[in-house]
């Protein structure tokens, strides 16, 4: 009787860990008319924390400048929990790098957006993330390393 287990995948938890919101030239920064430079820093991690819960973390960093001057920064974690179980060991990974990032990237965007509109900016609408090719980038980076 070797029955194969159905594998498991079940969001458990998505919340947002971190969140940060800096304005350093308030209040002469809303009188600026420019179009602010945008950029985007993007990372994530994730952790084993119990038998089968796996926590995935998004971080987003966005910093708009007009000039020299910052108008305004913004970091948020996103984070969840994921029950994963009867995998095989080389199916986990992709799972957390590519599967559970595009489920918690919408919220992602949404937080920011939200973020950035009630500080009295125009919403940031960060644009699509290939997940898959970030983890296939870190996967080559890693196996040239070794």
């Amino acid at each position: 009787m070797n029955e194969q287990q159905q594998p498991v995948f079940a969001i458990e938890k998505i919340y947002i860990k971190d969140l940060s919101l800096e304005i350093p030239n308030a209040p002469t920064i809303f009188l600026e008319r420019d179009t602010p430079e945008i950029n985007m820093q993007l990372g994530g991690k994730n952790q084993n924390i119990d038998e089968g819960l796996y926590e995935v973390l998004l971080t987003v960093t966005i910093t708009a400048k007009i000039k020299d001057k910052i108008m305004f920064l913004v970091e948020a974690q996103q984070a969840g929990i994921f029950r994963i179980s009867n995998l095989p060991d080389e199916e986990i990974n992709p799972v957390l790098g590519i599967g559970c990032p595009n489920i918690l990237f919408p919220y992602l965007r949404e937080v920011i957006s939200d973020v950035v509109t009630r500080a009295g900016f125009p919403p940031v609408i960060l644009s699509p993330v290939n997940f898959e090719v970030i983890y296939q980038q870190k996967k080559t980076e890693a196996n040239t390393i070794n």
